[in-house]
């Protein structure tokens, strides 16, 4: 294949023509669209085979953009100080500018800021924030390697970053949306660390 590198320029061009890009993250290799192309967005879910029903989170460069696309609380706060940039989802309450069919119409958006050199440095490159599930068709397990990357989609891809993922644990999936706070996922924090820093 001739879309598998380690030039970052040429990723982060792909993805703001519209591309899908496969790349490590901190976690396992990723998949990821620009969040404001809805073309884009479509050719993700066709690829993945994803289901409707199932959001994907975005990933920001920075925790200075949260406020810029999420509505931020004290909980949620407490929980960026603590522990972004790192492995962890917050679900918040969407701003406007985040398009309707990111948050599948629900007005909430899962955050994420990723601690991995590589994908901060896409994500500066890019200068606007991505779409970012795990590179995988549905119902089969996530790819820890580009070579498994390659077995996953074939040429199905704009291109490929061809580094290695961090293989950790998954991001821990904290649902902040309302008044509740709700641990949907254990992943790097644990739960009850979670609580201790909300103060719950």
């Amino acid at each position: 294949m001739n879309n598998i590198g380690k030039d970052l320029n040429l990723a982060a061009q792909k993805l703001l023509d519209g591309g899908v890009v496969s790349f490590p993250t901190e976690t396992v290799m990723g998949l990821g669209v620009v969040y404001d192309n809805f073309d884009a967005y479509n050719r993700l879910n066709k690829i993945k085979g994803r289901p409707e029903s199932k959001p994907y989170s975005m990933m920001l460069a920075n925790v200075n953009e949260i406020s810029k696309y999420a509505y931020i609380d004290s909980r949620a706060q407490k929980l960026i100080n603590a522990y972004l940039p790192g492995p962890l989802t917050l679900l918040l309450r969407s701003k406007d500018n985040v398009p309707g069919y990111v948050t599948h119409n629900t007005g909430v958006v899962g955050i994420r800021v990723p601690k991995f050199e590589v994908i901060n440095n896409l994500l500066d490159l890019v200068g606007k924030p991505l779409l970012v599930p795990s590179a995988n068709p549905s119902n089969l397990p996530p790819a820890l390697t580009v070579e498994q990357v390659v077995v996953y989609f074939n040429e199905t891809l704009d291109y490929i970053v061809n580094n290695y993922c961090g293989n950790s644990l998954p991001s821990t999936i904290v649902d902040l949306s309302n008044s509740d706070t709700k641990v949907l996922r254990v992943g790097a924090i644990k739960q009850e660390d979670i609580y201790k820093i909300v103060g719950e």
